[in-house]
């Protein structure tokens, strides 16, 4: 069901009374369609490999690599040379920021009209700039806003579903501004999540200014049944630091990364394996996503490059993907993709 609520219930306290409807902000989508998980599968591909030991890589490929660099970094690296991978990050983290809270409708109505004005007036600079927004705009509101193919909540649940796990511990690496850890911790509530990020803003604002009003959809412990969740209802800590840096031992039930695997070269991708590993409990899950190779993220990566890409980043399918898990050390439970990410589930071997 598609119901269109009125914006002057931006402000909104969403609650169970709400379930089935979704909802066009400004610069996101609310979607509090299927709260009960019914038929949930169809939104991911799943299982599509049934024995990874006989995967090889010459069957698979390497990952494509994004070569097109935002133009802030390059003009950045004139004065300064080679940006490092921290400021490279801070880069990203204040650029999609940027983008996030725009109000997408009324940005791209006056992108429009200024197109329309360049034209009568032949200035034809002024044009170029204002069609290229326009059209970065579009694209933005299709991917983020109308298609909900950033966050995918649906696509998300069905990924996350199903874990043998009672009030979790989970660690999110390269955090952000968090999203996938609510979710899992609105799925198995009762827990703790920690998240960890080494720029400073992604707790400030990225996280920080997460909207409040942002419904999740998860279970209640008492009733076993589907609630909403919101952000302040959870038990969350933020801490910034580097992941190297981290105290814990395999002490967290769940060690969760999000767009983390494909910012690493090969010869460091063990590396990021082995930090999934270092905190997890023996029986606890490794939960990964990367962005899928397919023409229209390699489409969404050139055209919005200025936006996305400041760091190094690859494109994988789910074979490569599951590939490097297998080779790093994990037995893969569930693997698929959904709209424009790929996912895993393992456990260490």
């Amino acid at each position: 069901m598609i119901e269109m609520v009125p914006e002057n219930r931006d402000q909104i306290r969403y609650s169970e009374e709400n379930f089935g409807w979704t909802e066009l902000k400004p610069n996101y989508r609310i979607d509090l369609r299927n709260p009960s998980n019914d038929d949930i599968d169809q939104f991911i591909n799943a299982n599509m490999v049934s024995d990874w030991s006989q995967l090889s890589w010459k069957d698979v490929g390497k990952p494509y690599e994004v070569k097109t660099v935002a133009k802030s970094k390059r003009e950045w690296e004139k004065d300064h040379g080679d940006m490092s991978v921290k400021t490279s990050w801070e880069f990203f983290n204040r650029s999609f920021h940027d983008w996030f809270v725009k109000d997408v409708p009324g940005e791209l109505t006056q992108s429009k009209q200024n197109l329309k004005k360049y034209f009568s007036r032949f200035q034809m600079s002024d044009v170029k700039k204002a069609l290229g927004e326009t059209v970065r705009l579009s694209l933005w509101n299709y991917a983020h806003r109308i298609e909900d193919g950033v966050w995918d909540p649906r696509g998300k649940r069905a990924l996350f579903k199903g874990l043998d796990i009672d009030k979790p511990r989970i660690l999110f690496m390269g955090a952000a501004e968090g999203y996938e850890a609510m979710q899992l911790h609105a799925m198995y509530p009762g827990g703790e999540v920690v998240m960890v990020d080494y720029d400073e803003f992604c707790k400030t604002d990225r996280f920080g200014l997460f909207p409040e009003s942002y419904p999740f959809l998860g279970i209640n412990r008492a009733t076993n049944q589907p609630r909403v969740c919101h952000k302040d209802d959870m038990n969350i800590h933020y801490v910034v630091d580097d992941i190297r840096n981290l105290p814990f031992g395999k002490e967290f039930d769940i060690v969760l990364s999000v767009g983390l695997l494909e910012h690493f070269p090969d010869e460091y991708k063990h590396e990021v394996m082995d930090w999934h590993r270092k905190f997890l409990k023996p029986d606890g899950y490794a939960i990964m996503t990367t962005p899928r190779h397919q023409l229209k993220s390699r489409l969404f990566y050139m055209i919005m490059a200025d936006v996305m890409n400041h760091t190094y980043r690859e494109l994988m399918d789910i074979r490569q993907m599951g590939l490097y898990v297998y080779e790093g050390g994990f037995d893969i439970l569930r693997h698929g993709f959904i709209k424009v990410h790929n996912g895993i589930v393992a456990r260490p071997r």
